[in-house]
């Protein structure tokens, strides 16, 4: 059986949306508030839900090329973001730890006070060793291919 580009369209916009759902129901119903990377990681899902969504009424290929580039751009988002959780590289100053060794009593108490309440670089929830971050990547790669495979199908 072949899929149609119709069927993956609304897959892999299906797909964005639960991965929002999913974020938001983490955020409001388990009380675990995100951090900056983790709202990075959800602009190429909603960007991914537009084209997707708009595809499905106007099938022009180009818009599922945007869609894809949207939860590819999730996946790299939360590619980067596991590795600030894993400690592989520094992530954004105003939401890791720094070095503080070198910072003048006033410089660290200015650091203190702007603080992020939730840092990039903890990880709040793993499930088989793996966080949220982790698993974004994995769905968002699913996600981009399936919406490759649907500009790739005749209409």
């Amino acid at each position: 059986m072949t899929l149609n580009r119709r069927f993956l369209t609304a897959l892999g916009t299906l797909g964005s949306v639960v991965l929002i759902l999913g974020a938001l129901a983490f955020q409001h119903l388990g009380g675990m508030a995100p951090c900056k990377l983790c709202y990075w990681q959800r602009y190429g899902h909603w960007a991914a839900i537009a084209f997707g969504a708009l595809a499905l009424f106007v099938p022009q290929r180009w818009l599922l090329w945007l869609a894809a580039a949207g939860a590819a751009a999730s996946a790299g988002a939360g590619l980067y973001h596991t590795g600030v959780e894993r400690k592989w590289w520094e992530g954004p100053a105003s939401c890791s730890g720094s070095d503080i060794g070198a910072l003048s009593a006033d410089e660290l108490m200015n650091q203190i006070m702007s603080a992020p309440l939730i840092r990039c670089d903890d990880i709040p929830w793993q499930l088989f060793g793996l966080s949220m971050a982790n698993y974004n990547v994995l769905a968002s790669l699913v996600i981009a291919t399936l919406f490759i495979l649907a500009a790739r199908r005749p209409t």
